[in-house]
């Protein structure tokens, strides 16, 4: 496809004019802007735009949907009009970050450390899914397994599940290798760190509370039990930031000749001893303390906090809040051996892509919405919510609000019937592999409203409304 260079003109000019473009870059579908000033988008003109999907605001990026290929050539059209200089999309996220408060900092500083390790945790949720098939009792055979009737299956099943449990085993060293290097340190001695606090000399976290008697370190009349932190993330995140300070702190003051000396013995050193004596403890009794809160909540009112959970998820991620939720799933994963919460962001996410069908049906004669509606909907039942939830659902709001009234309904549904996810997975029509396989049937049930409500409701509104999509 060509890109005629007066149609990106226009993009630009939507967009408040190359005097408010701070820096520019792209993805594979998106033009990410970060503005000097986003009051001077004109989203009408943006929107109506042929070679523009849709567009939306988050993490201080103002990003423009146009599609795999296409944005490639249209950037380098902008590059060559604008005069802005290509850059790379960390580059953009450090322009951005500029443009945030204390809060949203905080939001993206946990973005930045579990996105990239999303990959790792959603492919030990399919891969557990898949052990799940093979070991449940009651899937295929009355009360029993594939594997108990099927005993040559058994230890390709155990295979299975020992490559989907490493990521979850070693969780730590996965946010240590992340986490300092978002902090500013070296990743490999993040993850180290991260390896020595689920190191198997020490108590096994999951045992501690039924362990008769804790084994301690005496330092110098200091008693320090020696614990793991397995399934924690706490108290690696705290950590992760004290030896990144550390290293960074050391690396300015000590001549180059001696950092390979000083710089990683003395930064792992005191991490480690602040990690057993201090962060480690008072880490792991605040992580307890948060799952408990969360737990008690949805055991004394599981119905309320499905509903609330359900209606909230949407919206937060346009606050880009959603993230913070990440932590609070693994989390409960390494304490509690699952989340209720994960499986509604599921839901969620098959919600905005009903309701996106049904503006599929409204959009009649615009053949841009019926598109795009189209490729945004499948886009969301396979997890990617946000071209239907910016690019049609939130330009109708009717959509929008449908969608989250399925997704409030179905949380509501499967929190009274103790829905849980053993891991975090794809969040949309594949999502049945990664829920625990007694948990199927009211899963499903879940499923059934989320694809249901938010499309009828969606359609009956658009009908009354007669907006007249345009």
């Amino acid at each position: 496809m060509s890109i005629n260079r007066e149609s990106v003109e226009q993009i630009v000019q939507a967009v408040g004019g190359k005097e408010n473009i701070s820096a520019a870059t792209h993805c594979v579908t998106r033009l990410r802007f970060v503005l000097k000033d986003e009051s001077k988008v004109d989203k009408d003109a943006l929107n109506n735009h042929d070679l523009v999907k849709g567009s939306f605001s988050t993490s201080g990026q103002f990003q423009v949907v146009i599609g795999q290929g296409t944005v490639d050539k249209v950037y380098k059209e902008m590059v060559a009009i604008t005069g802005i200089g290509e850059v790379s999309k960390e580059e953009v996220k450090n322009e951005a970050a500029k443009n945030l408060n204390p809060l949203q900092r905080a939001i993206k500083t946990l973005a930045d450390i579990f996105i990239p390790i999303l990959p790792a945790i959603v492919t030990a949720g399919l891969l557990m899914g898949i052990n799940n098939v093979l070991t449940g009792s009651g899937i295929f055979y009355d009360d029993q397994s594939i594997v108990e009737v099927h005993t040559q299956w058994a230890d390709f099943a155990n295979m299975i599940n020992l490559i989907a449990n490493t990521a979850f085993v070693f969780l730590p060293g996965l946010i240590g290798w992340s986490a300092v290097n978002r902090f500013g340190g070296s990743p490999l001695l993040g993850i180290v760190l991260g390896l020595m606090l689920v190191h198997p000399d020490l108590l096994n976290a999951w045992g501690y509370g039924a362990a008769e008697e804790v084994p301690t370190w005496n330092l110098f009349g200091l008693q320090v039990e020696k614990v793991g932190y397995q399934g924690q993330v706490l108290p690696v995140l705290f950590a992760s930031l004290v030896l990144a300070k550390i290293e960074i702190f050391l690396r300015k003051r000590i001549p180059d000749g001696f950092q390979l000396l000083v710089v990683a013995p003395v930064a792992l050193l005191v991490t480690g001893f602040l990690s057993f004596i201090a962060i480690g403890p008072i880490t792991f009794a605040l992580g307890n303390l948060v799952t408990s809160g969360v737990v008690g909540i949805f055991e004394a009112v599981p119905a309320l906090g499905g509903l609330i959970y359900g209606a909230l998820y949407a919206p937060l991620v346009i606050t880009g809040m959603h993230h913070t939720f990440l932590a609070v799933d693994l989390q409960l994963i390494g304490s509690t051996g699952g989340t209720f919460l994960w499986p509604m962001v599921a839901l969620s996410n098959i919600a905005q892509g009903s309701a996106a069908f049904a503006m599929m049906l409204l959009a009649k004669n615009d053949e841009k919405l019926k598109g795009l509606s189209l490729t945004s909907g499948i886009s969301a039942w396979l997890g990617i919510t946000e071209p239907a939830m910016f690019g049609v659902n939130l330009r109708f709001r009717y959509a929008f609000i449908s969608a989250i009234t399925g997704s409030a309904i179905a949380g509501l549904v499967i929190s009274m019937a103790g829905v849980k996810a053993p891991s975090i997975g794809i969040g949309g029509i594949p999502a049945p592999l990664s829920i625990f396989p007694q948990n199927w049937g009211a899963f499903f049930i879940g499923m059934g409203i989320v694809i249901v409500v938010p499309f009828v409701l969606t359609f009956i509104l658009g009908k009354l409304k007669k907006e007249g999509l345009k």
